[in-house]
Formats: C-alpha cells, sequence, structure tokens
C-alpha cells in the first residue's frame, strides 16, 4: 500500500517503484519519499485481496519483569533474527548490542550516547521512522491494564497485550 501511495504522489506507475528500509523509490528521477510521508495516503487505500500477511517467524514479542532494563533482553530480542536494519534509542547504545547487531549484518540505527568516546555514524533518516514504535506503545499504554499490568501471571499479561495489539491493529 506504501507503493501504491507512493506512485501515486510521484505521478508514475506502481512497477516503476522500489523500496528501501524507511523509503519508497522512484529509481528513474531519484526521487524517494520516507514512509512516514506516505502512511496517511496508504492508510486511506483498501487492502488488497490478496495481501498476505507475514510469517509469525518474523515477529518477536518478549515479557521482562518491569524492574530490570530492557537491554537485559535485547540479545534474546535480536538473537536469530534477520532484520535489514535494527533501529533503537540511546538506551541500547552499548558495544555488546551493538557488536552482535553488527555480527547479523544488519545497518544499526542506534543514536550513540553522548558521553561516547567515538561517536558512531547513524541514518538520522531511518531513525524518525522508530516514531511509529513508539506511537504504538503510547497506543498500547491506553489499555489500563496494560499500562498497570495487573496480572501476577506473565502469561495472563502478554496474552493481553496481545489483544491489546490486535485491536489497535483492527482500528
Amino acid at each position: 500500500m506504501l507503493v501504491t501511495a507512493g506512485a501515486a504522489r510521484l505521478g508514475v506507475p506502481a512497477a516503476d517503484i522500489t523500496t528501501e528500509p524507511g523509503f519508497v523509490l522512484h529509481a528513474a528521477s531519484a526521487r524517494r519519499i520516507p514512509y512516514g510521508d506516505l502512511a496517511a495516503a496508504a492508510a486511506a487505500l483498501p487492502v488488497p485481496g490478496d495481501a498476505e500477511p507475514k510469517s509469525p517467524a518474523r515477529f518477536r514479542l518478549i515479557g521482562t519483569p518491569g524492574q530490570r532494563n530492557d537491554i537485559a533482553f535485547a540479545h534474546d530480542l535480536i538473537d536469530g533474527f534477520e532484520a535489514q536494519a535494527t533501529l533503537a534509542d540511546k538506551g541500547y547504545d552499548a558495544d555488546h548490542l551493538v557488536d552482535q547487531i553488527a555480527q547479523t549484518g544488519a545497518r544499526i540505527v542506534i543514536p550513540p550516547k553522548r558521553n561516547r568516546k567515538i561517536q558512531r555514524l547513524y541514518d538520522t533518516e531511518l531513525y524518525k521512522e522508530r516514531n511509529i514504535i513508539e506511537r504504538f506503545f503510547n497506543k498500547l499504554k491506553q489499555f489500563r491494564r496494560v499500562a498497570t499490568r495487573y496480572d501476577k501471571l506473565l502469561a495472563n499479561f502478554m496474552g493481553f497485550v496481545k489483544l491489546a495489539a490486535i485491536a489497535i491493529w483492527l482500528r
């Protein structure tokens, strides 16, 4: 749907459009549009009847104790997961995690902490796409049961997180 929206905005056939992480490209004119600029137009399009959902193997959701730092589980989250790029905030800027991401061949899109002796470069345009993830978590926290974690058992909590995510997706 992003390709269709990009083709409409550029006034070219959808067959002439390609994508790269975070962008829709028209190679002949060397024009590219960030996904974020096309999101509203793409959302207004009807879902194609032949749309195939992504495999569940391409998604991973890990529940963690609330009192632990998220980076403690970051290795488990990305282990064995193939991606073209890994986006994260400064809280995930640690050499051990960056090295593991680099070993997978993915682009590292994590802004370096201010106190780093050697500041690593990152794709600032692609990093802007991280707001989609942040907005999703904001919507997820609108469900009181998720925000306050009433459930004692992780299985119950994760079940409701999945239900809330489905409800957001269906809106």
